[in-house]
C-alpha cells in the first residue's frame, strides 16, 4: 500500500507539471465553463416561467449543473494524455517498469480532479457575481465539489480505458462526444426533469451525471434532504470505483495487444 501511495504521488506530480507548463490549454479550460454558464444562463432564462419549474432563480439552478457538465466534459478528454504516452513510446516504458497499474491511472485522475476542482470555484465565482445565492452554506459547496470531482474522476477512467482499448484519438474523441452529449441533455443540468418530458424523467434517474446535480442542489437548498444527497452520492461513489477498476483491468488488455 505504501508502494502504491508513493507511485500515485510520483504519477500526479508528473501530470500536475505537464498541466502546468501549458499555459493556454490553463486559461482554456477555466474559460470554457465561463462562457457555458453565462450562454446558457441567457439563453434558457426563460424556462424559470414555466409551471413547475420551482421558485429559484435560473441562474441559481444553473451553477451547480454547469459545475457537473464541466467535469464530464474536460473528463472526456482524458484519454488523449495516454494516448500521447503511447505514441511517444513512454507508455511501454511505464509498464515494463515497477510501478503500480493502479498508481498509473490514480495519479492522472487525481490530476484531472484537482483541474476540476479549480474549475469548480470558478463556476461558483461567476455564479454569485451573476446573482445566484445558496444557503446550504460550506457543506452544500463541499458536497459540489466532492460530487464534481467524483464525475470527473469517473468518466476520466472511462476515457483512459477507452484510449487503452482503441489507441486512437480520433475514436476517443467521437467515443467522448456519443456518451457526454446525452448524459448532459437527459440530466437536470439545464433543466428541471419534472418539466421534461417523461422518457427524459426516466433516463435521468440511472444518469450519474444527474445523481451529481441532485446531490449538489439539495446539499446547497436553505432545507437539505441530507438522504437524498447521501443517496446519490453513494450511488455516484459506487459507480466511480466500479469504473475505476475496470479501466485499470484495461492495462491488461494493452499489453497482450502490442
Amino acid at each position: 500500500m505504501t508502494t502504491a501511495v508513493a507511485h500515485t504521488r510520483l504519477i500526479t506530480g508528473r501530470w500536475l507539471r505537464a498541466s502546468y507548463r501549458q499555459p493556454a490549454l490553463i486559461i482554456f479550460t477555466l474559460v470554457q465553463p465561463a462562457i457555458w454558464l453565462l450562454l446558457f444562463g441567457q439563453v434558457f432564462q426563460g424556462v424559470v416561467q414555466i409551471p413547475g419549474f420551482g421558485d429559484t432563480s435560473y441562474i441559481a439552478f444553473l451553477t451547480p449543473g454547469i459545475v457537473m457538465m464541466t467535469a464530464l466534459m474536460s473528463s472526456g478528454w482524458s484519454g488523449t494524455t495516454f494516448i500521447a504516452d503511447m505514441e511517444r513510446g513512454v507508455m511501454d516504458r511505464m509498464l515494463a517498469s515497477p510501478v503500480s497499474r493502479g498508481g498509473l491511472m490514480a495519479g492522472q485522475l487525481i490530476s484531472n480532479a484537482t483541474n476540476t476542482l479549480i474549475q469548480t470555484v470558478l463556476v461558483f465565482a461567476i455564479g454569485i457575481a451573476a446573482g445566484a445565492r445558496y444557503d446550504g452554506g460550506a457543506a452544500g459547496y463541499l458536497v459540489t465539489a466532492a460530487a464534481s470531482m467524483l464525475i470527473g474522476i469517473a468518466f476520466g477512467s472511462l476515457s483512459n480505458a477507452v484510449a487503452l482499448l482503441t489507441r486512437q484519438q480520433e475514436a476517443l474523441i467521437g467515443i467522448s462526444q456519443f456518451v457526454s452529449l446525452p448524459l448532459t441533455f437527459m440530466s437536470s443540468i439545464m433543466i428541471d426533469p419534472k418539466v421534461a418530458p417523461h422518457w427524459v424523467g426516466v433516463a435521468a434517474r440511472f444518469n450519474p451525471v444527474d445523481w451529481a446535480a441532485i446531490a449538489a442542489r439539495q446539499a446547497l437548498s436553505a432545507d437539505p434532504d441530507w438522504s437524498s444527497v447521501l443517496r446519490h452520492g453513494g450511488y455516484l461513489a459506487a459507480f466511480t470505483l466500479i469504473v475505476g477498476w475496470l479501466s485499470t483491468r484495461a492495462f491488461r488488455t494493452y499489453q497482450r495487444s502490442v
